[in-house]
């Protein structure tokens, strides 16, 4: 491989008016293409084969459409409604006031007039819920009631409003439905009423941003400025990610024209496209200045730089891409998409650094590292008389490697014991910013009617198998049963089917959706069908938000360890062939998993547990989060074993003793492995600055864990371990040595080929 790409190198590099405009022909080209085909994306967050899906079947087959509003592409809305302060909503004028905003929303075309809505105060009424029931009578009767007439502290100031809408799917809701629904109850503010709205269509979609990517852009360019020494050289990286991102989203757009692909793909695929296109860049930039001060020509140097520097390219691209690539074992589309979109962009970062960066060096040519800036780079990581801060801190560590080794181990330990409490949960209506209707309507909701309400069990239940002069008895003991659990507040119904073969419960837990109470009390009345089932021969389904919040974390966690099982297995493979040795890929993998649990740990304590007051709300930590995270940062954490080992192996195979090795790879390497960390730091963290406590998690988790993985793990634990195991850290048993392939990742064929070349030819003495 490496002679391959050092003759490659040395092409593009002197034809680079012939790589040039082919690639920029290839760009424009597919990127008419995709226009030209390319359909609208589709967000579909929907799980196959959920628990859950058991009650939405009993429904569709005894409450045709029912089960509708627990899709999750359908259209929701509901007006949670609150009385001023001091009055409630049976008072005349408040009352006239809901009556205006029901008369507006039976007027709009986008609701649902099969049924016309109703004052909630006229249906608590209708109910008996206003005078007359008292006691059990009145929660057994009232306990449904859109208005909250069973609270005994303001009772009849809160109610809600299910509103249906003729709009087929959340994603052909349009900012001028959203106005309309929103507005139809101005009438009623104006009269005193706060009147928020909940559900899908309040729900406003997020289009990606981009203020992260540029962000992301302008520290990598300040960082590369520094690592180079150099202005110039500093921009080669940031075209290459231009150019690998975006032919990466021209043939996601090309994708959408053969199927649905969500739209959030092409942001997490430019978010790793541009880190992993700068990190691979200023990896090979990096090797070419080294090759500079060795190679007689500027053609050569670009070729040894490739064949180096880019054959650890490759290797550190393919363990992203198995990284990214293996989340569709979850079986979770929107996760398989993203994993699959951020695997594309991988792959094209490793295109563009082998094929488009030789042509760009050759067109910089001697400029490429002027203007020099003096203090910046005094100290260069690639001239071997330099001594640079990477130099002194592997000096350090082979001094003291055993406490080295232990000091990055407890950290990372200690940091990671939190982790042991971590609890999932799906970013509900209780995690949008607190100044969005949605919000407004949890908190008001959770004030009239507890909390509990934003989160109702939908119990289905079929009654084919009992006996018709049964089902009344049935029915009875499933709601005792029901009721009977200590987490359950109280219990709606049963609605019965028109056939008499069906029925639904609404069970109101005492805590909200992502509380792990609630999630508990799912699998309680869960595994209490057996027992019901047994006796009457009902069975039952059992769905709803909170159910399918617990049925998804389910899922997520049981994918974890499979997942690592695959990405870890095939990487400690790819690795064993990169360095061939067993115990480097094997450090490699341990390493990575104290960075993820410190992660965890740190994440958990500051999201979770609402430490150093950094959240206002703490609350479970996302579910698809732990996955996502041990993707990415897998991937990550290999791409940087691969730029600091490559260059140790390489001093190692080239003569030097292991420890001399370890710290001469080191010093060249430090600033790179630094260069990229920070760049990538910087990219995850301005997540931070969103106002979605989701994407703030996601981005302190990201940035943690590559500042854990390669601060600690790759610049201490792992050269801690090399100055230890010496030779030994290269051993692999001879019967695995023979079969596996030599890729020449350190180029020793390339610098025997040049050697041979530079040798004078023999003199031939014909004799006199």
């Amino acid at each position: 491989m490496s002679v391959l790409l050092y003759r490659f190198g040395k092409f593009a590099f002197r034809r680079k008016w012939i790589v040039l405009p082919i690639w920029i022909l290839v760009f424009l080209g597919l990127g008419a293409t995709a226009a030209a085909v390319s359909q609208p994306m589709e967000d579909d967050f929907s799980m196959p084969n959920l628990p859950s899906e058991r009650a939405t079947d009993i429904m569709d087959e005894h409450f045709p459409g029912m089960s509708q509003e627990f899709d999750f592409d359908a259209v929701t809305g509901t007006y949670v409604i609150a009385a001023p302060e001091g009055e409630k909503l049976t008072d005349p004028d408040n009352k006239a006031a809901v009556d205006d905003l029901v008369a507006n929303l039976n007027k709009l075309d986008i609701v649902d007039h099969k049924q016309p809505l109703q004052n909630p105060v006229d249906t608590a009424e209708q109910m008996g819920c206003l005078g007359g029931a008292e006691g059990e009578q009145l929660q057994q009767t009232c306990s449904g009631a859109p208005l909250n007439v069973l609270n005994e502290d303001s009772p009849d100031t809160v109610a809600v409003l299910e509103t249906e809408f003729t709009i087929a799917e959340w994603q052909d809701v349009t900012e001028a439905d959203r106005d309309a629904a929103y507005d139809a109850a101005d009438s009623a503010r104006d009269a005193g009423l706060q009147v928020e709205m909940s559900g899908s269509l309040a729900m406003e979609e997020q289009a990606p941003g981009g203020s992260a990517e540029l962000i992301g852009m302008g520290v990598a360019l300040i960082v590369m400025i520094i690592a180079f020494g150099a202005l110039i050289a500093a921009f080669v990286p940031i075209i290459t990610a231009i150019v690998g991102t975006g032919m990466a989203s021209v043939m996601i757009m090309l994708g959408t024209s053969v199927t649905s692909i969500p739209s959030f793909t092409t942001f997490l695929a430019s978010m790793i496209g541009i880190a992993l296109s700068i990190d691979y860049a200023l990896f090979i930039v990096s090797r070419y200045k080294h090759e500079l001060h060795v190679a007689p020509t500027r053609e050569e140097a670009a070729g040894r730089a490739l064949g180096t520097a880019g054959s650890a390219v490759v290797f550190a691209g393919l363990t992203v891409i198995i990284a990214l690539g293996g989340l569709s074992i979850v079986g979770v589309r929107f996760l398989t998409f993203m994993g699959l979109g951020g695997a594309l962009a991988a792959a094209f970062a490793v295109i563009v650094a082998l094929t488009l960066m030789p042509a760009i060096l050759g067109m910089f040519g001697k400029a490429l590292f002027k203007p020099k800036l003096p203090i910046v780079a005094q100290h260069d990581p690639e001239d071997d008389t330099s001594v640079t801060n990477g130099m002194r801190v592997a000096r350090l560590i082979g001094r003291m490697p055993a406490l080295t080794l232990v000091l990055g181990i407890v950290v990372l330990g200690a940091l990671s014991i939190p982790a042991l409490n971590l609890s999932l949960g799906l970013p509900g209506d209780e995690s949008m910013p607190t100044d969005s209707t949605i919000r407004k309507a949890y908190d008001i909701r959770t004030d009239g009617f507890g909390e509990g309400s934003n989160g109702v069990l939908q119990v289905a239940a079929d009654l084919s198998d009992v006996p018709e002069d049964q089902r009344k008895e049935a029915l009875d003991a499933t709601r005792t049963e029901l009721e009977s659990h200590d987490d359950m507040d109280y219990v709606v119904g049963p609605m019965e089917s028109k056939d008499g073969a069906g029925a639904v419960f609404q069970g109101v837990p005492k805590s909200g959706p992502n509380n792990q109470d609630t999630k508990d009390l799912v699998k309680e009345v869960r595994d209490a069908e057996d027992g019901l089932s047994s006796e009457y021969g009902i069975e039952y389904g059992v769905t709803g938000t909170t159910a399918i919040y617990a049925d998804v974390d389910d899922v997520m966690l049981g994918s974890i360890v499979p997942y690592m099982a695959l990405v870890a297995g095939a990487a400690f493979i790819l690795l064993i062939v990169v360095f061939r040795s067993v115990l480097i890929p094997l450090t490699a993998a341990l390493g990575f998993l104290l960075s993820v649990a410190a992660t965890f740990g740190a994440t958990v304590v500051i999201f979770q547990e609402g430490a150093f007051g950094l959240i206002d709300d703490p609350r479970p930590i996302v579910s698809f989060m732990p996955i996502m995270l041990i993707g990415l940062v897998f991937g990550l954490a290999m791409d940087y074993t691969v730029f600091t080992v490559t260059r140790m192996r390489e001093e190692y195979v080239h003569g030097q003793a292991p420890l001399q090795a370890m710290m001469r790879g080191y010093h060249h390497g430090a600033r790179v492995v630094v260069s990229a960390a920070v760049i990538m730091i910087s990219v995850f963290s301005a997540f931070m600055m969103e106002e979605d406590v989701t994407a703030k998690s996601m981005g302190f988790a990201l940035a943690a864990a590559v500042f854990f993985d390669a601060f600690i793990v790759r610049m201490v634990i792992l050269p801690s371990l090399l100055a230890l195991m010496g030779k030994s850290a290269w051993w692999m048993p001879r019967w695995l040595d023979r079969i596996v392939p030599n890729v020449d990742i350190e180029g020793e064929k390339i610098t025997a080929m040049t050697a041979a070349r530079s040798e004078p030819e023999p003199v031939v003495h014909t004799g006199a």
